[in-house]
């Protein structure tokens, strides 16, 4: 194999560059063969030729660890091709070499915290066990050894992170480890301070100045990136000095502090240290006592500056005054969420992050970008700030490990936790890599073809061969954040979390006590029953319990913004045994953005919609998606019960399944009338539909039971009639209907009409009577034929003909205004068409007199008479009584009669689309 063949096969980009520098002097004494199997675990050979080369020119003696050959030379190629910063720290300090001769592991573990403060210390000559530490050396000398000691202890670890099978793994222990490293810089920063403030101050002054320096942000979360600001505030105390005085020196050990980290020198700064999280930022002292910091957060502090406040971590200085202070500000943390506005605040916070990234680098950000780092640390330091007052186990800093807990008490779902975790860590092995190239702060995707390859390997684990093209990466990437905005969506913006940050700890505990002051402040008439349901569904250890205990605190507020809140708790109740240990059901409640409060809603203030729910549990699903909520149209249900009848030959079980379906959707258009999303006439063009859907499928059975082996003798129609035959019903309204047949030909005329008084009968058998088993909850289907000719007198069914023959010779004109409403519903079409022809001249007149107009108002005021329940107040009935809907429908009813035969567009059966009609013409 050439070996340009070799060089593409092991990764490298710039052939040419790579030959130019293989021919270098310095790689003599190196075996060609191991060099170049060395390149293969390279993340980015070229830049590990480049820095190799430059070494060896330093360092001669390199040359025997790279003929050494594999596993020994593979610490050496991983670092030098994932970092040129750090191969620069080896070429300024040499005498660290031997940090690359090191056997790598797959699974690698991390340094002890105290272990590295020794180091740093004693690199400063401080002794580790003093209880302030003082270095025996100052100025440039001490900084150089502190950073260099530092670095070496970086470069160390990047060798195991680079080494690690799974780099997700073992993000966080490098995470830990970066801040325990960073905290024992500052230690060893302090042990020189005081050191030279030696010269300023009374020796016995200094020692007096008790200084902790607390870590703020990741570091304090023990989470910190290869290169980031240290975020710190710092507290102090002093015995026997002037209160002046020690604000001074504590000023100064915090100044020289900051110095040794990041001042120039010989051995670059290491980090910024900032301080401007604290009271009131870069316009605040930069000390403070611990009651000021106290007085500062009760009295004066926004909302935002308690989410800082989680990553609070004492890591230098003084440990007993920086656990005094972690104590102290514990309890202002968890209950920072009950002032007014708090939930909001943080949202809006994190949309001014979003906003505030410059439009050049939306695209490419990381960190702070949709679906970034920012959207993940948001969402778990809100849920943790909300539910944390009560839940001690959510008081965790670290990111990794405060997804685990919300996982684990039911916060968040095991999937959804999977997969934030899971994104959060790709995200963060991404910022790491990418920062380690440079130790430079970025957070953004590079935009150069080669340096995405190297990044798309560096990604990957060391028991990894692969080199994948960079579209692969940024596919990976692009799916993450897709995934990680949509469940900081989900769950970032939950209304649960604003309503559960207003109550106190009492209230979230729901402790005996506070639960029935609570209940009878939220007016629930039983308070007792209530905490009975209470204590039924939070009862024991299960996650179910669990969820529970979360959601009822909201809930019962909600609850009681119903009509009967107790009704509406126990309905919970009861939905929660029946659906018992079903994932989804309270991870729907705790997760969607409107189920809770839509069943909280619905379940306090309809009775008819919760023996509904009891029955069929699993439509609770619905109350999560609007879409699901959308009724079904009369052509989606027509088209679903004739593919099913055919699968239940026996009449019994068609006719149930046609009626369940009519509960269900009834339910359904239920549900979204009481969420808002439908209008009145949606609902009642909806009910509408449910109710022939369903006769007509009872006719289909009635039909075919009827009829038997002989077949059919005459077609059949249903014509719907009153608001029926409008779509304009209500959940208790029958269906007032006229029959009407047809012979077919051949076929006997008695025979025929035998055979359809059969049908009609037993067509509204099929949907009154009980099935078995039976059809829960179900409010029958009454199939009242009351307004045929000649009422109850008359036949039930005719043919076509017989009522053609009616309407000619004795119709009166209340029949013409019934026709009206008159709309076929289910049955023959031809046989359809044929009889809205034949009524049409009936009910369309071309003229009617004045004593015709009379007639219909006299029976109008007889009808109201008669109907209007005795001791029923006209004024107050919402039918018959005076300006109510039967003024409004039989106005618009005789306006038709009037008008319809010369304006087509008054005829409808609809009174609101008549209405619409009048008023256009």
């Amino acid at each position: 194999m050439s070996l340009n063949r070799q060089l593409i096969v092991r990764g490298f980009n710039d052939l040419e560059k790579a030959n130019r520098f293989l021919a270098a002097r310095e790689l003599e004494g190196v075996d060609p063969q191991l060099l170049l199997e060395g390149f293969a675990v390279s993340a980015d050979p070229d830049l590990a030729l480049v820095s190799l080369v430059r070494l060896l020119g330093r360092s001669p003696q390199l040359a025997e660890l790279v003929n050494g050959g594999e596993p020994r030379t593979e610490a050496l190629f991983r670092l030098l091709g994932a970092s040129e910063a750090l191969a620069e720290f080896l070429l300024r300090r040499p005498e660290h070499l031997g940090v690359l001769d090191v056997r790598i592991s797959a699974e690698p573990s991390g340094v002890p915290a105290d272990q590295l403060r020794r180091s740093l210390l004693a690199a400063v000559g401080a002794d580790p066990d003093a209880p302030q530490p003082v270095a025996a050396v100052t100025g440039a000398g001490a900084c150089t050894a502190l950073r260099a000691t530092y670095r070496r202890h970086l470069t160390e670890l990047a060798i195991r992170d680079l080494g690690a099978a799974s780099p997700e793994d073992f993000m966080p222990t490098a995470g830990r480890e970066l801040a325990d490293l960073a905290a024992a810089a500052l230690e060893a920063g302090l042990a020189v301070t005081r050191a030279e403030l030696a010269a300023r101050y009374p020796a016995g002054q200094i020692a007096a100045v008790r200084l902790a320096v607390i870590a703020m942000g990741k570091c304090g979360a023990a989470e910190l990136n290869y290169i980031s600001d240290v975020d710190v505030v710092y507290a102090h105390e002093a015995d026997g000095v002037d209160e002046a005085q020690a604000g001074v020196i504590a000023a100064a050990l915090a100044t020289g502090m900051v110095r040794a980290i990041s001042a120039p020198g010989p051995e670059p700064a290491l980090w910024e240290v900032d301080a401007n999280l604290r009271p009131e930022g870069k316009d605040g002292p930069l000390v403070r006592t611990l009651d000021s910091h106290l007085t500062y957060s009760r009295r004066w502090a926004h909302s935002w500056e308690f989410q800082p406040l989680l990553k609070a971590r004492a890591v230098a200085g003084d440990a007993g005054l920086g656990r005094r202070y972690e104590e102290a500000v514990g309890p202002l943390i968890w209950t920072s969420s009950e002032r007014e506005g708090f939930v909001e605040s943080v949202q809006a916070m994190r949309s001014r992050v979003t906003e505030n990234i410059p439009v050049d680098e939306r695209q490419r950000q990381i960190k702070l970008g949709r679906g970034g780092l920012r959207d993940a640390e948001f969402t778990v330091q809100l849920l943790q700030l909300v539910h944390a007052k009560v839940d001690e186990s959510l008081r965790v800093r670290d990111t990794t490990s405060a997804i685990a807990a919300l996982s684990s008490a039911g916060y968040i779902g095991r999937s959804d936790a999977r997969e934030l975790d899971a994104a959060y860590r790709f995200l963060r092995v991404l910022e790491h890599r990418i920062q380690l190239v440079r130790l430079r702060r970025t957070h953004l995707m590079p935009e150069a073809p080669d340096a995405q390859r190297a990044l798309a390997k560096a990604v990957l684990g060391s028991l990894s061969t692969q080199r994948p093209a960079p579209e692969v990466l940024l596919d990976t990437w692009q799916q993450t954040k897709r995934r990680g905005r949509t469940l900081h969506e989900n769950i970032f913006y939950r209304p649960l979390l604003a309503t559960a940050a207003g109550l106190s700890a009492d209230e979230v505990r729901l402790t005996p006590e506070a639960a029935r002051g609570r209940l009878a402040a939220l007016g629930y008439v039983d308070p007792g029953g209530s905490m009975r349901h209470i204590e039924a569904l939070t009862a024991g250890i299960s996650r179910r319990a669990q969820l529970q205990r979360q959601l009822l605190p909201v809930l019962l507020e909600w609850l009681a913004d119903g009509v009967d809140p107790d009704a509406g708790l126990l309905g919970f109740r009861r939905l929660s045994e029946a659906l018992g240990d079903s994932h989804w059901y309270l991870g729907m409640l705790r997760d969607s953005s409107s189920a809770g409060e839509r069943l909280c809603h619905v379940l306090s203030s309809s009775r008819f919609i919760t023996d509904l729910l009891e029955v069929s549990p699993e439509s609770t699903a619905w109350l999560g998606s609007d879409k699901e909520l959308v009724p079904l149209d009369f052509g989606t249900l027509r088209q679903e019960i004739q593919h099913k009848i055919p699968r239940h030959p026996d009449p019994k079980e068609a006719i149930r399944l046609i009626r369940l379906i009519r509960r269900r959707e009834m339910l359904r258009i239920a549900i979204a009338d009481a969420a808002g999303l439908l209008d009145q006439t949606q609902v009642g063009a909806a009910l509408s539909d449910a109710d022939r859907a369903a006769i007509l499928g009872a006719l289909h059975v009635a039909v075919a039971e009827v009829s038997g082996p002989e077949g059919g003798l005459t077609s059949m129609l249903v014509v719907a009639m009153g608001r029926q035959g409008g779509r304009e019903i209500g959940y208790g309204s029958d269906a007032d209907v006229m029959y009407v047949h047809r012979p077919l030909p051949g076929a006997d005329p008695d025979a025929a009409a035998v055979q359809a008084q059969r049908i009609v009968a037993h067509l509204s058998s099929l949907l009154q009577q009980p099935c078995r088993p039976p059809v829960l909850a179900e409010r029958p289907l009454v199939v009242d034929a009351a307004l045929r000719p000649e009422g109850k007198d008359g036949p039930m069914v005719r043919t076509l003909d017989s009522y053609r023959e009616y309407y000619q010779r004795w119709s009166q004109i209340w029949e013409a205004q019934a026709l009206l409403r008159a709309r076929p519903i289910a049955g023959d079409d031809e046989l359809a068409d044929d009889f809205v022809a034949m009524v049409d001249p009936v009910r369309y007149p071309e003229q009617i007199s004045a004593d015709v107009v009379r007639e219909i108002r006299r029976i109008k005021a007889r009808v109201e008479s008669e109907r209007l329940p005795r001791g029923a107040g006209p004024a107050r009935h919402l039918k018959l009584g005076r300006g109510a809907l039967s003024d409004v429908e039989w106005l618009a009813q005789l306006l038709q009669l009037q008008h319809a035969a010369r304006l087509p567009e008054l005829r409808t059966t609809n009174t609101l689309a008549a209405l619409a009609a009048i008023d256009a013409a």
